[in-house]
């Protein structure tokens, strides 16, 4: 199937957690589709490098720090555009991998106010913007995660659920509106960084998650597949996309080669 050149009214894409991974490749590759890919990330030295580069490249780039879980400085951003054509929430993490039973409540808070609250936060600033560019689209980056339960991920299972659910429910809320509403739930995704993050640093732990598995999911694939979502005809909604790579059949079911 062709893929859709944003037109002029839509051609603006902005990119929350773009300073990494899944939110870096994604900006790569929507520039490379023709959009002037607007970087957010609380990491302003990582998102100029990014921005240069895509503009090295020939492709249209800007790089705004931004701190998503700020509602005060979103809504500043929010006043330096008109209209945009494409939301990409892609900010947010896990910390911990610890029981319920045992679990830190700052890491739960943190992961919801980023996950949740930092998703909320954008949409409803951009959202008036989205729907005067008459063809706009809001993608929630969630994760397999918000669709079914793991022993060790009580805190970050919650976070993506809510993720999962607040695009369901503004799916229902705006049907009518010219904006389409994406969600994209990755599974085991290998990038520099989650799983690192994820276990404080700790460059043994962050490693077994992939220990044995031929081809984990890359960044790149993620963003690969968001950018299809996106470039479909304007009347064609990808309501929920899970991707997994093949060793993976299931949260708690991985094939490794141990």
């Amino acid at each position: 199937m062709a893929t859709a050149a944003p037109s002029a009214a839509s051609r603006i894409a902005v990119v929350t957690g773009a300073s990494s991974g899944i939110g870096a490749a994604t900006a790569r590759q929507l520039a490379a589709a023709g959009y002037r890919v607007v970087l957010t990330a609380r990491r302003k030295d990582r998102i100029e490098a990014l921005a240069e580069e895509i503009t090295q490249a020939g492709h249209q780039a800007t790089a705004y720090a931004l701190d998503v879980t700020d509602r005060a400085a979103v809504d500043e951003f929010a006043t330096a555009f008109k209209t945009i054509g494409v939301l990409v929430n892609n900010a947010g993490g896990a910390l911990g991998a610890d029981p319920v039973a045992t679990g830190d409540p700052a890491d739960w808070r943190q992961m919801y106010e980023t996950n949740v609250i930092g998703t909320l936060n954008l949409t409803q600033a951009l959202l008036p913007k989205l729907v005067a560019s008459g063809d706009g689209t809001v993608v929630v980056v969630s994760s397999t995660a918000g669709h079914g339960t793991y022993e060790g991920g009580g805190g970050y299972v919650a976070a993506k659920h809510g993720a999962h659910v607040l695009a369901e429910t503004l799916r229902l809320e705006i049907v009518g509106q010219p904006v389409r509403v994406i969600e994209i739930a990755p599974g085991m995704v290998k990038t520099d960084e989650f799983a690192l993050t994820r276990f404080g640093g700790d460059e043994d732990r962050a490693a077994k998650v992939y220990e044995g598995v031929a081809e984990p999911l890359t960044a790149d694939d993620v963003a690969d597949t968001i950018t299809w979502a996106i470039t479909r005809p304007s009347h064609v909604n990808v309501d929920l996309l899970v991707l997994r790579p093949r060793a993976q059949a299931s949260n708690t079911k991985v094939h490794r080669d141990v």
